[in-house]
């Protein structure tokens, strides 16, 4: 009998989710999360379409791909803490509605995927500029470099932006 993908994946999954799901309750503390990681990372094998039977190492494999959502999952969940605390310091009055305030979060998550490739200088300077308002003079004095570098990393990440944008409506 030759074998579907359906029916290998299906195979796989039974041999290592309960495994893979206990591995994310111990790293994530939260055996919620572990389960809807659990999920994310099959999701993720069965959008990549591979042929499981050549996977060497299937626990090592899905290690990997769950510890990347993992790290994701945690990078969303500072975004989301450092929002609220700003908010925490703002008057009540100046909260947004739960419809803005989804909005705002899913802007920051875009934003942080955006930068996050660019080089740490770059990133910092864009948001040292744009999320804090130092100037360009005042960045490049921190960073030792001149100010027409400090212009150069903001335009670089302002084109990431850009770029991230534009993938994003295409």
């Amino acid at each position: 009998m030759s074998w579907t993908y359906e029916q290998h994946l299906a195979d796989f999954y039974r041999q290592h989710h309960s495994w893979l799901q206990q591995l994310l309750r111990r790293r994530a503390g939260c055996s919620e999360t572990a389960a809807d990681l659990a999920q994310d990372t099959f999701l993720r094998l069965l959008s990549r379409d591979e042929d499981l039977s050549r996977i060497d190492s299937p626990r090592a494999y899905l290690t990997r791909i769950a510890q990347g959502l993992l790290a994701n999952h945690w990078r969303r969940r500072d975004i989301e803490q450092a929002y609220l605390d700003a908010l925490s310091r703002q008057p009540e009055a100046l909260a947004p509605s739960p419809e803005v305030h989804h909005l705002i979060v899913e802007t920051l998550y875009r934003l942080d995927a955006a930068l996050r490739d660019l080089p740490e200088q770059v990133r910092q300077a864009f948001l040292l500029s744009r999320l804090e308002g130092v100037r360009y003079a005042d960045i490049a004095a921190e960073f030792g470099v001149s100010e027409r570098m400090v212009k150069k990393y903001i335009a670089r990440a302002m084109l990431q932006c850009l770029q991230a944008d534009l993938d994003l409506a295409a």
